[in-house]
């Protein structure tokens, strides 16, 4: 790469850690509030007897394209490295992982390195464990682990945690058209709830099923392996921090909750490591990427490679 690069990804570097908190705060509530809002929705629908089989089916279609966007894409792939992709397999993680509306590309990686390389100490972003051990400091701290730490001024820099992917242009611009990729998941359900129900009333539906209520769900499974997966469980792998394997999220966080398998193991492209009825949607996603030849040197679990991570 020569200095003129250089000096540009600087660039980009510093402008990314200096303005991360405030986007990061208005894009926690946008979130937040909007889909929330998209939740309320649905929920009358459904309680007045306006759900069909089409909203469940665009809800389940874009539910789990954006969940193995954020746990196979921007977990696995851009976090840890636990395969190589192509550029098309860069573009479509990014894309998918953008589309689930919990943050941008770095962003997302940066806080969960950060989470890595301080689990359940001081400076870990959003652990349930630091608030004290009374029953209101737990619950204190199951909520800042949920939700709360979105809106924390106690977050990762950018720059400091992502220069890999700073120096990877394609990641770049993913980043950068955020909104334009969470707005496209938007659209994307409410066109097809117009050309497949053929009214304007389907159109909203897809809206708010494969859309915004869509993201409220994954968003709280996702926030759920923070605090549920570091409160309640099992603990195959007896580490110094406190995650836990759940496997009532074992589907919907599309292998994310064997999160204790993971802290175990951080570079591993596969969670399910005891046995096979730990079912990691992400997991055989990597390895169908693989057969197409769209991802390379996989990583998985082996006993003897355990805390092969810079970010354990």
């Amino acid at each position: 790469m020569n200095q003129s690069n250089n000096f540009s990804t600087q660039n980009e570097q510093i402008k990314a850690s200096t303005s991360s908190n405030k986007l990061t705060y208005w894009m926690a509530l946008l979130t937040v509030g909007g889909s929330t809002l998209g939740a309320v929705i649905a929920g009358y629908q459904l309680a007045t007897e306006q759900v069909t089989f089409l909203d469940v089916g665009l809800l389940l279609l874009f539910y789990f394209a954006t969940a193995i966007g954020v746990e196979a894409g921007f977990h696995r792939y851009f976090s840890h490295s636990a395969f190589k992709g192509s550029s098309f397999t860069t573009w479509l993680m990014g894309i998918l992982g953008s589309m689930a509306g919990q943050g941008p590309v770095l962003f997302w990686v940066a806080t969960h390195r950060k989470h890595h390389a301080f689990t359940d100490i001081s400076g870990d972003p959003h652990s349930p464990m630091l608030h004290g051990l009374s029953i209101l400091a737990r619950i204190k701290g199951f909520f800042h682990a949920h939700i709360g730490w979105l809106f924390s001024n106690e977050l990762a820099s950018w720059g400091k945690f992502t220069p890999d992917l700073l120096r990877n242009r394609a990641i770049v611009k993913i980043n950068q058209s955020y909104f334009s990729w969470v707005l496209i998941g938007l659209i994307l359900p409410t066109l097809l709830g117009l050309l497949i129900g053929g009214t304007l009333e389907a159109a909203f539906h897809g809206f708010i099923w494969g859309g915004l209520f869509r993201m409220f769900l994954l968003d709280h499974i996702t926030w759920s392996v923070n605090s549920l997966c570091h409160t309640f469980g099992t603990k195959p792998h007896k580490l110094k921090d406190n995650s836990r394997n759940l496997a009532l999220l074992g589907i919907p966080s599309v292998g994310g909750s064997w999160h204790n398998n993971h802290h175990a193991y951080p570079i591993g492209a596969r969670n399910d490591h005891q046995s096979r009825w730990q079912l990691d949607l992400s997991g055989l996603f990597i390895e169908f990427l693989g057969i197409l030849g769209l991802a390379t040197q996989i990583k998985r679990y082996a006993p003897t490679k355990l805390k092969e991570s810079k970010y354990e």
